[in-house]
C-alpha cells in the first residue's frame, strides 16, 4: 500500500495520485464542487487537501 502524505503546495497525495477539486455546473444550472484523483497535472482543477471527515480507501481490484 502506498504511503499517504499531505503536501501543502501540491495537495493531498496517495502514491502517484494527487487530489484535485473543481466546481462543475449540473443540469439545471446548480453548481457543485467535486473531488477526484489524477496522476497527471490538471489545468481545469486545483490541487487540494483532503476534506475533513473523508477517508481514502484503495480498491486492490481496480
Amino acid at each position: 500500500m502506498p504511503e499517504w502524505e499531505a503536501v501543502e503546495e501540491e495537495g493531498f497525495r496517495v502514491g502517484e495520485y494527487t487530489l484535485y477539486t473543481k466546481e462543475v455546473a449540473l443540469r439545471g444550472g446548480r453548481k457543485q464542487r467535486i473531488y477526484f484523483f489524477s496522476k497527471k497535472p490538471r489545468d481545469d482543477a486545483t490541487p487540494c487537501a483532503k476534506p475533513k471527515g473523508y477517508k481514502v480507501i484503495i480498491n486492490k481490484k481496480t
